[in-house]
């Protein structure tokens, strides 16, 4: 399909309450359907996008933060770093302060209050970056590494990496934790993405009240939708939220998703929904 074009630069982000909503299966097609557009799995500590794009990946980074080191020769066992931490990273073990590198959030606050100047940084790996493509699309996806405390620097680096983009399609974590709130606070628009089920609406409430809370347009999109009571559809209706499309729960869409397959490629149909979808959100942000 011919691309669609943008006047100028949009950064749609698409979030859900719940993992399993939907939320890749929405912005993996969106971003295809688009022809050219970037798109980022901001989901770093579980990231499948890459699974239905299949990129040639083109580059690689580590993203590494700030780690503290201490000088045991300076140090004077003051413990006004380990009193500072709120995060417990750093201890008072046997006359040495020890760093407990694995829960650090790397905010640099105990070199900042050593009276002593006995701290200093280093760089830790924390996880990588790799931009790819996949026809018309590029793709940008974060990798948390086992175990490190906060992805929100990976998200960061992705979204430096993709921020020259005519149309950008963000992938953003399940949820409404700090990961989330740092992979929409540049969007033009976000998507909330939700199922027929109330345990979906309980989630959908969440992120309801994230995006009120950034103050940035949305809309939502109700997948896996049936004939019976859709308590989504009554939530959206009830608090004034635009529904810009719906998905039926679909048999065949959903042994092609589990297969790793972008159904805007191979289906007709669905290639036409997703793009009549994304000309529905560019309406909105206009």
């Amino acid at each position: 399909m011919p691309d669609i074009t943008i006047m100028e630069s949009k950064k749609i982000a698409v979030l859900s309450g719940k993992g399993g909503t939907g939320k890749t299966f929405v912005s993996v097609n969106l971003a295809d359907a688009a022809g050219t557009s970037a798109y980022i799995d901001c989901d770093v500590e579980e990231p499948n996008g890459h699974l239905f794009f299949k990129p040639e990946i083109t580059a690689e980074e580590k993203v590494a933060v700030k780690i503290p080191v201490v000088d045991h020769d300076l140090c004077t066992g003051c413990r006004k770093c380990t009193e500072f931490c709120r995060f417990n990273a750093l201890a008072y073990l046997k006359d040495k302060v020890k760093v407990l590198e694995d829960i650090c959030h790397s905010c640099g606050g105990c070199a900042l209050v050593c009276p002593q100047e006995a701290i200093y940084e280093k760089d830790m790996a924390i996880g990588k970056v790799e931009i790819g493509k996949s026809q018309q699309t590029k793709t940008l996806s974060g990798m948390m590494g086992i175990g490190k405390a906060s992805g929100v620097p990976i998200i960061k680096r992705l979204l430096e990496l993709g921020s020259h983009e005519d149309l950008t399609i963000i992938d953003c974590p399940p949820g409404s934790a700090c990961v989330t709130m740092e992979s929409i606070k540049d969007a033009d628009f976000c998507v909330l993405v939700a199922e027929p089920t109330l345990f979906g609406v309980h989630n959908l409430a969440m992120v309801h009240e994230l995006v009120n809370l950034f103050k940035i347009p949305f809309g939502a999109v109700l997948n896996k939708c049936t004939d019976g009571e859709n308590p989504a559809e009554k939530y959206c209706d009830d608090n004034d939220i635009k529904i810009l499309g719906k998905f039926d729960y679909d048999k065949e869409m959903g042994r092609q998703n589990s297969q790793g397959e972008i159904i805007s490629r191979v289906d007709k149909t669905y290639n036409k929904k997703f793009t009549e979808l994304l000309y529905a959100i560019l309406e909105e942000v206009k």
